[in-house]
């Protein structure tokens, strides 16, 4: 029995004897293939096989027949991950006899298992799963064949894998959190199940994923081991109103085919935010300034401020008012719009800015109990309105500008000099308005005007004024002692009021000569006891002195000095007036006597006496004698009399004293004498018309005298009044009327409220009670007291009493309260009111959204932004509902696919179902459908689901003109041949695209117009010279432009062809484009002469083409093939010719020396050439000259050619020496080569040069040919012509296969020989020479 858990130790699976089950321990593998013992198993049990061999012979003993197999396996154990195939136990039976034993499995459970009949292995047959069925039965049966088979049920264990993932339970998962959630609350709890077991069955939660995908946002949630998802931060409703947590399950890990694996699965929980009022309002295009003009109407509108709950879920009504204690203007506490309320005057405002400070106000507490509440500052200019005339003002040194002057006095001496100003003039002149407005002009007119000037003429604003002698000799003491001028300020911008006028006195000085003297001697004056002071008493007490100037000024004084305390004079005017009022009291003294003095300005004096009489003044009020407080029972009088005194003079009206009631609460109840003082009462006294509680009657009496003024004092009567219960209770309303909802056992209905007027509590004490009738019993009622002489009822359902709305046939209740009053003196004083109790139904169903209004909704694109596009209705089977429509998400499309998020804002769905277009920029090229998916809430909704099903609105964008085709860019040049452009040939191709659908996206091309730009730059217009040709590719057009008329091969230069491409809606839109062809004239033409027929060549036409092209790299254009017939003798006949262009993608073509050049550069092209019968390379026909010329043109030939000749045949000798030395040079280097290099092979040359074609390598160095030297090819250069060629550049096939020197003299030779030669020996390559012909020019090449 230990012997298992050592082999597992040892890394071995355990044997298995007879008494144990097959069943493989965890961790051991099983090894053989199905239906064969395992050799280390059977090993195993040969080990083993000596315990039943010891019973052997006694057996034989015992029996002498044949024995059944023995098998007593007990149970095994199977993993529930074990593939179909796989080994999953072994039956071990056995026989003492030694015959071969048979097996077979049968019952329901084998239905998962295949046994193999010789061995015993069992293999899986069926997938096993331990959550459906953990424990299997199968019968096993044993044979050896002879005797009766033996049959056994093996329990199967299923053993425990780690297959299935946890799954959550209750989905989905939602949701509403308030936003002031306590940090630490748990929100919601998920719950995963895994069927497993063990480990493999422990759940744990993670938060996976957080939408809004932030990093504020992972740290906001967390999740513990129990799935309770935990807030860890605050929530803000206006930076997140959704979150959707991504949470992943997974189990504790367990084996899995052999492996530990780990299963997870991931769900996603929706929150939703709800928004609480906890921040302040916030105003919205701050910072606000506004201007009205100073003369605007009251009511004129300044500007709207407007403020919005940041709350936006709550959006809280808000209300706007100014801080500002005292301004002129208004708001509206509803729209923020801000008036003038008052007139304005710049002029009269401390500034013409005036700050306003708007409180805006939301009408419901913060969560805090707090206002929320926030402020902005209003700045309003009132701009200047001239409507102010310029005034003059008396100032000395600071001017208020309160009181304007008119009249203005000042001196001057007599014949002063001219420009002196007028002394003890303060002359200050003010136009209130700004700028211009406030300019004015000055001038003075009167008699005296032409005397005087005024200075300055013109003012802005304010400023002083002088008058200035402006005629000495008219300023004369002796004709006049005064002269007067009008000061006119006249304000040229206000025609309407323009002017103000001042008169100004100017005194001549004089000299004094004379004394002041009284017109009486004595003046008898009266004044008021208490007069105020600066009372007035003599105003004309005045002396006189001729003189003038400060000798004819006269200052009075008051003597002797103690009479100052109580009187005092005017200096200047002699008036006497009164110091100190608080000093005169005729009781204290009546009269007093007082000197008058009156001094010049030289110290003159005269004197007269002054006799005082203080009169009598009404100044003591009367005094009231005694107190009144009367206690009376309502019902009975009252009668009292009020005395007084008043300590003014007797038998004067200061002391005849008179009464009266002083209008009051209680004032019409009573009646006084207005002589004696007797206070009656009217009426009998009512206690319940006493509002005090006390019942107190106060009457206030009014003890007056009969002076001036009249003086009074007030006394108050108190009639306190007992109460006596004499009043019935009386209901507040006639009738009463509650609704309540079904099912509201004991809820609140409602209160009746009954008052009794009796004023103490035991009389006004009621007490509330239901009539019987039917449905009373339903109800209770309860008294309460809310204050003296007021009581409620409150009505509520009988909580043992069920009301169902559907069980009722009338869905109300009709009862009677009454209310009685328990008086103990009067009690059964009884009032009754009816009342209504309607029972209500419960809102429990959901909306739904009308499917009708969903569809055929189009709106075309590029529309007006707030426009109506459609409206969406919804319905409710409830009675009372309130629906409000919601959008959830916004989805995009284009053709059918994901066009992102481009149309998210073009539509707005409004809580009533209105969808309107928010954007200027719907657009089909970005979007043709968007799908707009809402849903709708019922917001009285008290049971059940207030939400309907999402529903998707389809709003399908029309499309308009309103793109223009685009050109797309195309690659290459456009090059024409005219000669083999035939009519319809493309010579040249544009591509557009219009990024509209339809017809407003269908292109067409026209060709607008044609120019042929020639060498010298000249340009030259044509008319049907091409043609285009529209056809559609995919998304895009294609024009392709053809050849509309034959083309003239002579013209040399390019075409600038314009091409419009025009959509096909309207408004049509167009866009031009403009190519540039380039046209090959004829002389470019090439004659290529073949030795092969015109058949011939035709056939080998594209191998021919082929090699051109390969040695040109440029477009190969055959303009014919034809028979060649000529009758000059050369050494070549040629029988066909092929007239070619060669031009490149730029424009550019090759004439003859060009091509022959590219030719003769690549030995294998022209090998290839020539094998295809090409034989001279020529330049196009010229006409054949007449006899005459010709003669003439043989004639001077051969005077040319005898010059020529002598030049030549010069020339040659000493080239000749210079190249026999040169090759013999090469041949002793080609020597040395080859002793050096025997590498080195050699081709055949070509005749007539010293360089080999084979392989394109110089024989002489074995370095590559440079393709621009100089092969000798030259057709109309005989110093350049190879020996072979007699009378054209002909091309002889390369025979000859040895290199034939001509021996010549030796010559000197030269440093480039030294040079060829050390390359050879140094096997470097020498410096290379390039043939350049001025004559190729490929422009853009």
């Amino acid at each position: 029995m230990h012997r298992a858990p050592l082999a597992a130790a040892l890394g071995r699976c355990p044997p298995v004897s007879w008494s144990q089950s097959s069943a493989v321990l965890p961790g051991c593998k099983r090894s053989g293939a199905a239906g064969s013992i395992p050799a280390r198993w059977l090993q195993t049990l040969s080990r083993m096989a000596w315990h039943p061999l010891l019973l052997l012979p006694f057996l034989l003993a015992a029996a002498s027949g044949n024995t059944a197999p023995i098998f007593n396996m007990t149970i095994v154990y199977v993993a529930e991950d074990l593939q179909i195939g796989e080994f999953a136990f072994q039956l071990m039976a056995y026989d003492i006899d030694g015959d071969t034993i048979t097996y077979s499995i049968s019952g329901s459970d084998s239905f998962y298992f295949t046994a193999n009949a010789q061995t015993g292995v069992v293999t899986l047959r069926n997938l096993l799963d331990r959550e459906s069925q953990a424990r299997l039965t199968i019968l096993v049966t044993v044979s050896d064949g002879i005797n009766e088979a033996v049959s056994r049920r093996l329990p199967i264990i299923v053993e425990d894998r780690n297959d299935n993932a946890p799954v959550f339970q209750n989905l989905p998962y939602e949701t509403s959190v308030l936003e002031n959630t306590t940090v630490g609350s748990v929100i919601y709890t998920v719950f995963a199940n895994d069927s497993d077991t063990g480990t493999a069955a422990r759940v744990s939660y993670s938060i996976q994923e957080v939408i809004p995908d932030t990093t504020k946002n992972h740290r906001l949630f967390y999740i513990l081991s129990s799935g309770s998802v935990v807030l860890n931060n605050s929530l803000d409703y206006t930076m997140n109103t959704f979150f959707q947590l991504k949470i992943l399950a997974q189990d504790g890990g367990g084996l899995l085919r052999n492996e530990t694996v780990i299963q997870s699965s991931t769900t996603y929980l929706s929150i939703t935010v709800i928004d609480v009022p906890n921040l302040d309002p916030r105003f919205l295009n701050e910072p606000y300034s506004g201007s009205v003009p100073e003369d605007c109407p009251v009511g004129t509108t300044v500007l709207t401020v407007t403020a919005m709950d940041r709350d936006t879920g709550v959006n809280d009504k808000i209300s706007y008012s100014f801080t500002n204690a005292s301004v002129p203007f208004a708001i509206n506490d509803t729209t923020g719009t801000i008036t003038v309320s008052q007139v304005l005057d710049r002029e009269q405002l401390p500034s013409e800015e005036v700050l306003l400070e708007v409180l805006a106000r939301e009408s419901n507490l913060d969560i805090y109990g707090n206002v929320a509440q926030a402020s902005t500052l209003v700045t309003v200019l009132v701009t200047d309105v001239n409507d102010n005339k310029p005034q003059f003002y008396q100032c000395s040194s600071n001017c208020n500008f309160i009181h304007t002057q008119s009249n203005f006095t000042g001196s001057i001496i007599e014949h002063s000099s001219s420009k002196v100003p007028v002394s003890n003039l303060s002359i200050v002149a003010r136009d209130p308005d700004k700028g211009t407005n406030g300019t004015f002009e000055l001038y003075l007119q009167g008699t005296s005007a032409s005397a005087f000037t005024v200075s300055p003429t013109r003012i802005v604003g304010t400023g002083e004024v002088q008058i200035l002698v402006q005629n000495p000799s008219a300023v004369d003491y002796e004709i006049t002692h005064v002269m007067v001028v009008q000061l006119i300020a006249n304000d040229t911008g206000n025609p309407t009021d323009c002017c103000s006028t001042a008169t100004v006195t100017i005194d001549l000085i004089d000299t004094n000569d004379h004394i002041p003297e009284f017109p009486q001697s004595t003046y008898n004056l009266r004044v008021m006891e208490n007069s105020p002071d600066g009372t007035i008493i003599a105003t004309n007490i005045t002396a006189y002195d001729p003189d003038s100037g400060a000798s004819g000024q006269i200052t009075y004084q008051l003597l002797p000095e103690s009479i100052q305390e109580i009187f005092m004079v005017n200096a200047t005017s002699g008036a006497v007036l009164v110091r100190n009022g608080s000093l005169l009291d005729r009781e204290m003294r009546p009269v007093y006597y007082a000197n008058l003095q009156a001094k010049d300005g030289g110290n003159m004096m005269g004197t007269t006496l002054l006799e005082i009489t203080v009169l009598d003044k009404n100044d003591n009020e009367p005094i009231i004698i005694g107190s009144y407080f009367i206690s009376v029972e309502e019902g009975q009088n009252v009668s009292t009399q009020i005395r007084a005194i008043d300590n003014d003079e007797e038998g004067t009206p200061n002391s005849e004293l008179g009464f009266k009631i002083v209008p009051g609460l209680y004032s019409n109840n009573f009646t006084i004498s207005q002589t004696t003082g007797e206070l009656h009462n009217i009426e009998p006294l009512d206690r319940e018309a006493v509002d005090d509680e006390a019942g107190q009657m106060v009457v206030t009496v009014e003890v007056y005298d009969h002076g001036v003024p009249q003086l009074s004092t007030m006394v108050n009567v108190t009639i306190t009044v007992a109460d006596v219960n004499d009043n019935t209770p009386v209901f507040l309303q006639q009738s009463y009327e509650f609704s309540i909802f079904e099912s509201s056992d004991g809820s609140f209905v409602g209160d009746v409220m009954a008052t009794d007027a009796d004023r103490t509590e035991i009389n006004s004490r009621i007490s509330f009670q239901l009539e019987k009738s039917t449905g009373s019993s339903t109800f209770l009622i309860s008294s309460s007291r809310l204050g003296p002489g007021n009581y409620s009822g409150r009505l509520s359902l009988n909580p043992g009493v069920s009301v169902d709305y559907e069980a009722m046939q009338e869905k109300l209740f009709s009862l009677v309260v009454l209310a009685e009053n328990t008086a103990a003196d009067n009690a059964g004083n009884i009032a009754n009111v009816s009342v209504l109790v309607n029972i209500l139904d419960v809102n429990d169903e959901p909306p739904t959204i009308v499917p009708s209004s969903l569809e055929g909704v189009s709106v075309r694109e590029n529309g007006t932004q707030q426009d109506l596009v459609h409206t969406v209705f919804a319905s409710d089977r409830d009675t009372n509902h309130s629906l409000v429509f919601e959008e959830l998400s916004v989805a995009c499309y284009k053709g059918g696919s994901s066009a992102g998020e481009v149309c998210w804002d073009w539509f707005v769905l409004l809580p009533n179902g209105s969808v309107l277009a928010n954007s200027f920029d719907i657009d089909y090229e970005l979007c043709d459908v968007v799908q707009l998916t809402m849903r709708v809430e019922d917001l009285y909704t008290q049971k059940g689901n207030q939400y309907s099903q999402n529903e998707t609105l389809q709003i399908r964008i029309i499309d308009i003109n309103d793109n223009a085709p685009v050109f797309l860019p195309v690659s290459g040049t456009f090059v024409v041949v005219p000669e083999i452009s035939p009519v319809d040939l493309q010579v040249a191709t544009v591509k557009a695209t219009d990024a509209d659908s339809g017809l407003e996206g269908t292109v067409f091309f026209n060709i607008i117009s044609v120019v042929l730009v020639q060498e010298d730059g000249v340009k030259r217009p044509f008319e049907n010279l091409f043609k285009v040709v529209t056809s559609a590719d995919q998304d895009s057009y294609i024009g392709s432009i053809q050849v509309a008329s034959n083309l003239d091969s002579s013209l040399k230069g390019q075409y600038q062809v314009t091409v419009e491409a025009r959509d096909s809606a309207a408004p049509q839109q167009a866009t031009q484009t403009t190519l540039i062809i380039f046209t090959v004239d004829q002389s470019y033409r090439i004659h290529l002469q073949f030795v092969t027929t015109v058949d011939e060549v035709q056939s080998n036409l594209e191998s021919i083409r082929l090699a051109l092209t390969s040695a040109t790299k440029a477009g190969v254009y055959v303009a014919a093939i034809r028979s060649y017939d000529d009758s000059r003798a050369t050494q070549v006949k040629a029988k066909s010719v092929m007239e070619v262009y060669f031009v490149y993608s730029n424009g550019t073509a090759l004439d003859v020396n060009q091509l022959s050049l590219f030719i003769h550069s690549d030995p294998l092209v022209l090998a290839n050439l020539m094998n295809l019968g090409l034989a001279v390379i020529g330049p196009a026909e010229v006409t054949e000259p007449s006899k005459e010329k010709e003669m003439i043109g043989v004639i001077a030939g051969l005077a040319a050619f005898l010059v020529l000749f002598i030049l030549i045949a010069i020339l040659a000798l000493v080239l000749t020496i210079r190249s026999y030395k040169r090759k013999l040079s090469a041949m002793k280097a080609l020597k040395a080569a080859t002793t050096l290099s025997p590498a080195v092979v050699q081709g055949a040359g070509i005749p007539g040069t010293n360089k080999y074609n084979a392989e394109r390598a110089n024989p002489m160095l074995n370095l590559s040919l440079d393709p621009s030297h100089d092969l000798g090819f030259h057709e109309e250069t005989s110093s350049l012509a190879s020996i072979n060629s007699l009378d054209e550049n002909k091309v002889d096939s390369p025979k000859e296969d040895n290199f034939k020197a001509k021996r010549g003299s030796p010559h000197p030779t030269d440093s480039t020989e030294d040079e060829v030669l050390a390359a050879a020996l140094n096997m470097k390559e020498p410096p290379k020479m390039a043939y350049i012909n001025t004559a190729f020019n490929t422009t853009d090449l």
